[in-house]
């Protein structure tokens, strides 16, 4: 049954193509966490550690209310590596093991790739979309991600 919910249907498609795409841009970033979180070491490793595994909590609930919002629009949730692999922005980086500062950079750059992008969806959804809905969950999201952003910045200060 299709949601009668004052949004086009070709805007709720948008909406959750959008979605679709923040999605996969947070379990990238949650894969690339739990990877730093395994592998950090080094005289701050138990500090970084737990904000590594702090910011990948995070991503989790995330994660889940993304997904919860694309069904509540109507639409069906991707859910595999493949589709997750092709929507994302975020680099990945195989067989690379950075050190300390480096893992560092390298999340404080996604959250802010992230944040851009969620900046521009935000608008889309408000203005194109007429998604008020939906431009206010990713304005939550934004701030989410500026906060974690913040938290790296000042390990680099």
């Amino acid at each position: 049954m299709k949601p009668q919910i004052g949004i086009t249907e070709a805007h709720l498609k948008k909406s959750i193509t959008i979605l679709s795409s923040i999605l996969a841009n947070e379990m990238a970033l949650y894969i690339k966490l739990r990877k730093f979180h395994w592998n950090v070491s080094g005289e701050s490793f138990m500090e970084l550690h737990k904000l590594f595994e702090g910011q990948y909590k995070q991503l989790e609930e995330s994660i889940d209310e993304i997904a919860e919002r694309v069904s509540k629009l109507g639409g069906k949730t991707i859910g595999t590596m493949k589709e997750f692999s092709d929507l994302t922005i975020i680099k990945e980086s195989p067989n690379h093991y950075p050190a300390q500062k480096d893992m560092l950079k390298e999340l404080l750059q996604d959250h802010e790739i992230i944040i851009l992008h969620l900046r521009k969806d935000v608008d889309i959804s408000f203005k194109e979309n007429m998604d008020a809905g939906t431009a206010d969950f990713l304005t939550g999201l934004m701030e989410a991600h500026e906060t974690m952003a913040w938290t790296l910045r000042r390990y680099l200060d």
